[in-house]
């Protein structure tokens, strides 16, 4: 057996192993356990549930008897509130969230919650757990209702709190979509069946109700007359206004109608329409029109001027997607327009105009198409100057033809103006100025002189194309359609026609010469020359390199027949076909020779090989070629060397010893007079040095004297010095320590006198705070006495002296009249087993209150 002490608000389970009944024992009290008897929780406190707050058990105990078995609602709850005094679990029940505390952690403030508070305009809404009734009426297990406040609710097990429903506040200008879940009464006695969605549009706080869902709060839309809206009815109904819309129908609805437009079920907002306003000098074209019925009329055009404003119905568009500026044409301006259904031109005093018919109209005048009739194309008069040109192409007959200025031309009504496409080559070859490709530096600057800007910065088809042919040049035009050439001579301006193009030349270039190594527009007349380099064998089978120049020409008459002309560029490479005639010319000549003779007489070879000779023996001055009229006049031979290595190298060394052997002639004549001239200067040297040394010790003694001198003034100054700055020292000290003494008692004598003056004012200080507080005492003791006095004085003239005179003699003035009421001299009440005693009697009767 153990004793447990209980402490007050206290208890104690303890199992009984032999009945398996668990017993409460509460405090204070001391509690014997027996042998057969077992702890089941420590000495726990009890439940005490703070003001205003609840606490749910679990699994309560009913009719409980000590040593009895009792019985638990397994699966139930019971409340407890601040009204209970503390109270013990029984055994089996559980705190609700606190499923701890019977295990000895009596930190049970987690189970203890404060009592749901409802303000205004707010709820609590329930759910019922089983079937029970209250104060607010029946309910069924799972059935919702909610509580509105100003209130604190009191929990109670048959109902769980599902949530605290918060109001919804409706701002001016919006309104708050719900919808039922079920079917029920809104707040307004009206009935809604489930799924139904309504507007609430009064401004306020609005409480949902139990079976009200919050769809959205939407916000209105403010009308003014330069703005509306589009709608769309989701379903068949009848809007604010009253009209009937069908599913899918879609209005307008604007300022001019109402201010303002609250959300309504079953209709969207498609979009927001600004007012189109129309300027004087503006049009538009509406398709699709919309009548007065809103019903739209497909494929319908209206033609709107302005100065006037209008929406846009729901379907209605603007033709082109914009505004559109009335045609202002001026003295130099045209329009041409095009008829797409037939109508009555009023501007031609009623002229019918068919579906397709074309015609232009002459500046200056402003004009409006009508909604029969097309802008093709707004024209201007196109000014040309001099050496300018349009091509330009008749659509009625396909000719194409060319303007030249200076004029201004305006293209007719049937007239437009026709791109001329060249070739890529010869693109570029205008855009280099007629030359391309592998070329010496000499021709292409020839060239650049014919860039024109106009074509570097982007090409107009439409113009005429034209090409400053360089001076002592020749191009060839051919024209297609007529097949047909002429050469233009420069310098001159070549322009094509609309069927003419560039005859480009493909000419060979570089050293040796590549064919097709350089393209041109035009011919270079000359005189010019040609440098190609040429590879030849002997007759001893000696190879040789040999580079050449030839001067050339084309001889030409500018008035001679354009075949003749034409001839020029028969040949379309001159100068790969006058290489190869006489790099053949060449290399048959010097293949009849041997090295030696070659090597000897190579100028009489190559020229001779090249111009040939006469009938009397007499070499020619110049070689023609009748097929394009180039007459090579002359030849410069500017280089000849080996093909073959070995042969460059011995040819190369006996150069070279033939120079060495000069060169060493020379190197000797000039040795000999070098090492003259070295005699010459190195005994100058000698007698410069001689002479530099003896200067140099005249100016090394000078510096010795000066060292010697400037040691003794060195060493007197620094004694001196050393004298001067110990005396100064041994003075500054003294002062110093002088300094310090008068200072220490000056710090001395301020240092008291501020002590005095401390305690001096403290004193002072305390004197005075004594004083007034004994003044204040006084006064106040004086204040209380008055005021007891004229209490007491305003306690007695209040009641008056009539009053306190009717208190004094009340008592003994009651008991006598109470006598007299009653009608007796004297009486007595007795049992008989009491003594008598007259004595007092009176007094007995009515007591001594």
């Amino acid at each position: 057996m153990s004793i447990l002490g209980l402490k007050p608000l206290q208890f104690v389970h303890i199992l009984d192993l032999n009945s398996n009944i668990t017993r409460l024992e509460v405090g204070p009290q001391t509690v014997p356990v027996k042998g057969n008897e077992r702890l089941v929780t420590q000495p726990l406190s009890m439940v005490i549930v703070k003001p205003g707050c609840f606490c749910v058990i679990k699994d309560p105990c009913s009719n409980y008897v000590p040593g009895e078995a009792a019985e638990l609602r397994i699966g139930e709850t019971a409340v407890k509130f601040t009204t209970d005094s503390p109270f013990p679990l029984y055994p089996g029940e559980t705190l609700l969230h606190a499923p701890d505390f019977l295990k000895g952690r009596p930190d049970y403030s987690i189970a203890i919650k404060p009592l749901p508070v409802i303000h205004a305009n707010h709820a609590i809404r329930l759910v019922a757990n089983v079937d029970f009734e209250d104060a607010h009426g029946k309910h069924k297990a799972g059935e919702k209702w909610q509580l509105e406040g100003p209130l604190t609710y009191r929990p109670q097990p048959e109902a769980e709190v599902e949530d605290i429903i918060n109001p919804v506040v409706i701002k001016q200008g919006e309104s708050l979509k719900l919808k039922a879940l079920q079917d029920l009464t809104d707040r307004f006695g009206r009935k809604r069946l489930t799924g139904e969605e309504w507007m609430i549009n009064k401004p306020g706080a609005y409480l949902p109700d139990v079976y009200e869902e919050v769809v959205s709060v939407e916000k209105c839309w403010t009308l003014t007359p330069n703005n509306g809206i589009v709608l769309r009815a989701l379903q068949t109904l009848v809007d604010g206004h009253g009209v009937k819309r069908l599913a899918g129908e879609q209005w307008l609805l604007t300022g001019a109608e109402a201010d303002h437009y609250f959300p309504e079920i079953g209709v969207e907002v498609v979009s927001k329409e600004n007012i189109k306003v129309l300027w004087k000098g503006q049009y538009c074209v509406i398709q699709d029109v919309v009548d007065k019925h809103g019903k739209p009329q497909l494929a319908k055009r209206e033609l709107r001027v302005g100065p006037c404003s209008f929406f846009l119905h729901p379907g209605e568009k603007l033709e082109n997607g914009k505004v559109q500026n009335v045609h202002i044409l001026g003295q130099d301006d045209a329009i041409v327009l095009q008829a797409e259904e037939e109508y009555k031109d009023l501007m031609f005093k009623g002229k019918r105009r068919s579906p397709g018919d074309v015609w232009m109209l002459r500046g200056p005048l402003e004009y409006i198409p009508p909604i029969e009739v097309r802008v093709v194309k707004i024209r201007s008069k196109i000014p040309l100057s001099k050496n300018e040109g349009l091509y330009i192409k008749d659509m009625q007959t396909g000719k194409v033809r060319a303007e030249m200025g200076p004029q201004s031309y305006m293209l007719t009504a049937f007239e437009e103006l026709w791109e001329k496409d060249l070739p890529g080559i010869t693109e570029e070859l205008l855009k280099q100025g007629g030359g391309a490709g592998t070329a010496d530096i000499r021709k292409m600057a020839y060239f650049e002189q014919s860039i024109d800007p106009k074509v570097l910065a982007g090409r107009d088809k439409t113009r005429l194309v034209t090409y400053r042919c360089p001076g002592n040049t020749a191009v060839q035009v051919y024209n297609y359609l007529e097949r047909t050439a002429r050469v233009v001579f420069g310098p001159d301006l070549v322009i094509l026609g609309p069927h003419e193009n560039f005859n480009v030349l493909s000419l060979s270039a570089g050293k040796p010469k590549k064919s097709n190594s350089m393209k041109s527009l035009c011919l270079m007349l000359g005189p010019d020359f040609i440098t190609d380099i040429l590879e030849v064998e002997t007759s001893d089978h000696a190879r040789l390199r040999i580079q050449v120049a030839f001067n050339n020409h084309f001889e030409y008459n500018i008035d001679s027949s354009e075949e003749e002309k034409c001839k020029l560029f028969s040949v379309p490479d001159f100068i790969g076909f006058a290489c190869k005639q006489m790099g053949a010319r060449i290399r048959a000549a010097v293949a009849q020779v041997s090295f030696d003779d070659f090597h000897r007489h190579s100028n009489q070879v190559l020229i001779t090989a090249v111009f040939g000779v006469d009938a009397e023996g007499q070499i020619n001055t110049e070689v023609r070629f009748s097929e394009n009229n180039l007459v090579l006049s002359s030849m410069d031979i500017q280089s000849i060397e080996p093909v073959d290595a070995k042969m460059r190298d011995s040819l190369s060394k006996s150069v070279q010893l033939a120079i060495e052997i000069s060169t060493n002639s020379i190197e000797a004549a000039a040795s000999h007079e070098a090492a003259r001239n070295e005699q010459i200067a190195r005994g100058e040297l000698e007698r410069q040095k001689l002479y530099n040394e003896k200067e140099a010790e005249k100016e090394r003694t000078t510096l010795l004297e000066l060292q010697a001198v400037a040691a003794a003034v060195e060493s007197t100054g620094q004694a001196k010095a050393e004298a001067q700055a110990q005396a100064e020292r041994i003075f500054i000290e003294c002062e110093s320590e002088i300094e310090a003494a008068k200072l220490r008692a000056e710090a001395a004598e301020i240092e008291h006198s501020a002590q005095l003056e401390t305690q001096d004012a403290m004193r002072s200080q305390e004197l005075r705070y004594t004083r007034n507080m004994n003044e204040l005492e006084i006064h106040k003791e004086k204040e209380m006495a008055d005021i007891e006095v004229k209490k007491f004085g305003d306690m007695i003239s209040t009641i008056g002296a009539d009053v306190l005179k009717a208190i004094a003699i009340a008592g003994p003035a009651n008991q006598v009249n109470m006598l007299k009421a009653l009608g007796l001299e004297s009486v007595l009440i007795t049992d008989g087993n009491s003594p008598i005693n007259l004595f007092n009697t009176a007094s007995g009767l009515v007591g001594e209150h």
